[in-house]
């Protein structure tokens, strides 16, 4: 399976990414099929040939996590509601309101002492 990833490339802590089309089982820095774009983190710059990018996805290629939010950054996928955000979401919602319920219960509690 064709997998479109990030490859690492830079000076150490200064990290930029090439983003490749590789097999599935080769190495994160290892020789990829072809070079589709190129991502800086620290400037958010993406330069992406998009038509090569087509062509591999149109092929059936499997975008990494971070590449397809950079895809869909860039228009080239439509975005996705992926279920991991969902949970996380609905998780963080009911954090919230339990945690109003509970400044409720003690504005009561202090109310009914006094």
């Amino acid at each position: 399976m064709i997998k479109l990833r990030l490859k690492r490339f830079g000076k150490k802590k200064e990290a930029s990414f090439r983003i490749v089309a590789c097999n599935s089982t080769s190495r994160r820095d290892g020789r990829p099929l072809q070079e589709l774009g190129f991502y800086n983190p620290r400037t958010k710059e993406t330069r992406l040939d998009t038509e090569a990018l087509r062509t591999r996805l149109t092929q059936g290629a499997q975008p990494t996590d971070v590449v397809r939010t950079l895809l869909e950054k860039s228009g080239l996928l439509e975005k996705k509601v992926r279920p991991s955000i969902a949970i996380g979401k609905t998780k963080l919602e009911k954090e919230k309101i339990l945690k109003a319920k509970s400044k409720e219960s003690e504005i009561d509690n202090k109310e009914a002492e006094s």
